[in-house]
């Protein structure tokens, strides 16, 4: 039986240990897990016909990498000092488990959202689950989408349908993520730099939504009003 390799991260006082993260855009192998540093940047948009994006991806020779349904967990500590430090800490359940910390860039500006992120691959979901109970993170919110991930030599792109809408995502280097975008007819005035959850955060206050886990069961018609306050998130990008 191989050994499970976890990162555990116990909470502080302050969040000054979130903000002197070392930085790395690498990958290192550790026994069987793949730990990842990176800094993310990326760029996503609204669309209103999944397939006919796909099409246009699949036209342009991305090359698709499978879908998947995911179950995610959000945690923070009693006092929410991780969402008072636009923090994240994430277990995700897909075709693995990954336990994963962001943390926004200070230097990120309108042009893309850019976070560092530390990610493992862990055995067990339940199992990481009450190690994060044990050391005093309390789940949340639960949020789920369905994913399909392309890669082209450019960039990562995702395909996300979530219970209130349908995303194309754009993951690379900033030249890379522009020529993708220019290449799917997809206008850059328009692109969206807020998180999914951020969003969710705004319709669930202006359309007196009572439920604030993100799951397909709670949310199973998207209400016709959602549409415009997520065309607002467009707007706040610039051009």
């Amino acid at each position: 039986m191989s050994a499970a390799v976890v990162m555990v991260i116990f909470p502080r006082s302050d969040l000054t240990w979130a903000t002197n993260l070392p930085i790395a855009n690498q990958h290192r192998m550790k026994g069987d897990a793949m730990l990842q540093d990176q800094v993310e940047i990326e760029v996503k948009f609204l669309i209103e016909n999944s397939a006919r994006m796909r099409s246009r991806l699949v036209d342009m020779g991305a090359l698709s990498q499978g879908e998947c349904f995911e179950t995610n967990y959000r945690y923070d500590d009693p006092a929410g000092r991780l969402r008072a430090a636009n923090c994240l800490l994430r277990l995700r359940r897909d075709r693995q488990a990954l336990l994963t910390f962001k943390r926004p860039r200070t230097e990120a500006g309108a042009e893309f959202k850019m976070h560092d992120e530390i990610e493992v691959v862990v055995e067990d979901f339940d199992r990481m689950h009450r190690i994060l109970k044990a050391i005093g993170y309390q789940r949340v919110q639960i949020y789920e989408k369905r994913r399909e991930v392309f890669r082209t030599s450019e960039a990562l792109i995702c395909l996300d349908h979530l219970p209130y809408g349908d995303f194309i995502e754009i993951e690379g280097q900033p030249e890379g993520i522009r020529e993708t975008a220019r290449r799917l007819q997809l206008p850059w005035d328009r692109r969206i730099l807020a998180n999914y959850l951020h969003i969710f955060e705004v319709l669930c206050r202006e359309l007196v939504l009572t439920d604030r886990d993100l799951t397909f069961a709670q949310m199973q018609t998207v209400p016709d009003r959602a549409y415009p306050i997520i065309r607002r998130f467009e707007a706040v990008c610039g051009s």
